[in-house]
């Protein structure tokens, strides 16, 4: 401890901007001595791959701090005080004990990144529709059972990560999420995808596997800029792709690996950018499984071809339909 201390007095002399202390804490060391608040002037502060088990509430003082990674560590809760941290651009938290945030943290407006993952969170508070500026907020590997409705508000997340939580369901206010271009919802037991998605303009990547999930809402075909749609092993409770899925018209990976879908629907054939398709361990007949083996493409070209088919038939009923009333009337003419 009494080099930690001596570190920070040389530092805090110095006027040093950057502090690395990750994994340069002995064993015994749980907590950090509270001159780490002398450190006004510090903009990054690195205390990963440590034992802390609390955090100073004078390291609140660091009002300069940018960036603070404190991952790693067995943290139980945060301070008080610790929104006070206004000029926080990007907290790294995964991989430490908590399980909840203080009332302060709503006052980081300006946090950009956000990492929460493998905690032992199982909500998110109300006030996290405070933090507007976030761009990432990354709350993979805890116990979340529900997303607040105020998530709507974190109008600039461009990726949201939550695999490997409870999650049942999303709430209709993700549709607010603009922005939004990264979804993954990795082993979680959602069984239904809201409407509101169709909003979701600019979503390139969404990840559903390992749910629960009964169908694909036809409003997500609205999100035209869809490049990476993953529905696998969803088992027995997805059997059909939306009917419009033909409007994704950039997507270039799907994978319904373990789902239950015996038949792609017409509008497949439209899928021109595809380039990644995986149907394993599906009871797939249309298209055949030799077709699925020539790849993605091979898949669309002969979904295309039946559409075709398919219309032709009708086209040629109508003129042996047509054929035989002139040969009747041509009889009776006579």
């Amino acid at each position: 401890m009494m080099k930690v201390a001596a570190l920070i007095e040389t530092v805090a002399k110095q006027g040093g901007k950057v502090l690395d202390l990750q994994s340069k804490l002995k064993e015994n060391i749980e907590w950090l001595p509270v001159t780490i608040g002398k450190l006004s002037n510090i903009t990054e502060l690195n205390l990963s791959d440590n034992k802390l088990t609390a955090l100073p509430s004078s390291i609140t003082n660091l009002i300069a701090l940018t960036k603070l990674d404190v991952h790693s560590n067995q943290l139980t809760n945060l301070p008080d005080s610790f929104g006070q941290l206004v000029n926080l651009l990007d907290l790294d938290l995964h991989a430490n004990r908590l399980k909840s945030l203080p009332d302060s943290f709503g006052n980081l407006s300006n946090l950009v990144n956000l990492d929460l993952s493998s905690n032992h969170f199982t909500h998110l508070p109300d006030f996290i529709g405070n933090l507007t500026s976030m761009q990432i907020l990354i709350v993979e590997t805890n116990d979340l059972e529900e997303l607040p409705y105020t998530i709507g508000s974190c109008s600039s997340l461009v990726a949201l990560k939550l695999d490997f939580n409870q999650l049942k369901a999303l709430p209709e206010a993700i549709g607010k999420l603009t922005c939004l271009e990264i979804l993954t919802l990795h082993y979680n037991r959602v069984r239904k995808l809201p409407t509101t998605m169709a909003n979701l303009t600019k979503l390139k990547e969404l990840d559903v596997s390992f749910n629960e999930l009964e169908a694909i809402p036809e409003s997500l075909c609205f999100a035209t800029n869809l490049e990476t749609l993953n529905i696998g092993k969803n088992f027995a409770d997805m059997t059909a792709l939306p009917r419009s899925i033909g409007n994704l018209e950039n997507l270039q990976v799907l994978d319904i690996s373990g789902d239950q879908i015996r038949s792609l629907p017409e509008s497949f054939g439209l899928l021109s950018k595809l380039k990644i398709f995986r149907a394993d361990e599906t009871p797939l007949e249309v298209p055949p499984k030799e077709i699925t083996k020539l790849g993605a493409q091979a898949v669309v070209e002969y979904m295309a071809d039946l559409v075709v088919r398919m219309n032709a038939k009708p086209q040629e009923m109508n003129r042996k339909r047509k054929g035989f009333w002139s040969w009747i009337c041509r009889i009776f003419s006579c």
